[in-house]
């Protein structure tokens, strides 16, 4: 375990539950990616891959919810824009003990486009307001003692370009007064048009100023920022204006950045992982455990390790190892010796 580094941790007196998030990443944040950031970060708030109402509706349920006990605190990324379906999904979730349902009012793609859900729901502020009001209806506790189920919302600053602070401030105004009270804004334009997925992460610019000013604007909100964060010098300063950051790819490429977020942003006397090497071998017995217990190959879980190395001199053997295909019918131990033969310092 390490040690609280008192110089570098940032706290208020009472973090927000959403003071750091990694975000939903589709096809990137299954359940064994969920797993591998847990050996990281015990308190980050963690995201499904985005789940549409139809496959809960009509597909293998638990394929899609199940998860570990230690992934909490877990949420649910859903993607639909139909109220009845949306509750339909809330109360699912609610069975299945998940923390959070979040609504994805962000992902630009064409494919979620013609099911018209995602960035094209803010130009539909007062749908998203109605599927947010069933969601919560959904959502309420159904036994004494419990809680309400948070209900989110994940969304852009704007569409194609409309680039007014108007538009994100009344789509949020509006969508608010239905009850939500947990904003994840990606600080980027979505372009629903002419520009790919990847595109849309890279080329409308970023504006975190706008993120800032709706909190400023809504202060009794929880106003989580997204977009382009790649260092915990940043996520220091974000978190002097907003409630929470949420960090995507970046946490995925390079996941040793989480490995002291529990200490540096959350106040816990100490962080999961004493190194790289322990983070590893963990991961290594829990692909054997699955492999043996769900057949599930153990290439399917360690490619959300591969960033575990980088920056180290030996990493990208390292990587070449565990993406070996010939290696596929040799069990995790003995992939992981052959990834040590001149592999990274364990640091």
């Amino acid at each position: 375990m390490t040690s609280r580094p008192e110089s570098l941790t940032v706290l208020s007196p009472r973090p927000s539950p959403w003071r750091l998030s990694v975000a939903p990443m589709l096809d990137w944040t299954d359940r064994h990616c969920r797993h591998f950031h847990r050996q990281l970060t015990r308190q980050t708030r963690l995201y499904t891959e985005m789940v549409t109402t139809g496959a809960l509706r009509f597909g293998d349920q638990a394929r899609h919810l199940d998860y570990g006990a230690e992934e909490h605190p877990l949420a649910l990324q859903l993607g639909g824009s139909e109220p009845e379906e949306l509750a339909h999904a809330t109360r699912l979730a609610r069975q299945w003990g998940y923390d959070e349902v979040n609504l994805n009012c962000g992902c630009p793609s064409e494919r979620v486009q013609r099911g018209a859900f995602g960035a094209c729901l803010m130009a539909e502020a007062p749908l998203v307001a109605d599927c947010v009001r069933a969601m919560r209806e959904a959502a309420e506790p159904s036994q004494a003692g419990q809680t309400a189920l948070p209900i989110t919302v994940k969304h852009r600053i704007g569409i194609d370009k409309e680039e007014s602070y108007a538009f994100v401030r009344d789509f949020v105004g509006t969508v608010a007064e239905a009850g939500c009270e947990v904003f994840i804004v990606h600080a980027r334009n979505a372009w629903l048009k002419g520009l790919s997925p990847k595109e849309n992460r890279e080329v409308p610019p970023l504006r975190y100023e706008l993120v800032y000013q709706l909190k400023r604007e809504f202060p009794q909100l929880t106003i989580v920022l997204n977009g382009g964060v790649k260092t915990n010098e940043e996520i220091a300063a974000h978190l002097a204006h907003v409630d929470g950051v949420m960090v995507g790819r970046e946490a995925y490429h390079n996941p040793w950045l989480m490995a002291d977020w529990d200490t540096r942003f959350w106040g816990e006397a100490a962080d999961p992982a004493s190194d790289r090497d322990a983070v590893e071998q963990a991961m290594v017995r829990y692909m054997a455990e699955r492999q043996a217990a769900a057949a599930t190959p153990w290439a399917h879980i360690a490619r959300h390790m591969l960033g575990l190395h980088n920056g180290l001199s030996g990493a990208r053997r390292w990587r070449q190892v565990w993406s070996d295909h010939r290696l596929k019918g040799e069990p995790p131990e003995a992939v992981y010796q052959h990834a040590h033969r001149g592999a990274p310092a364990a640091v």
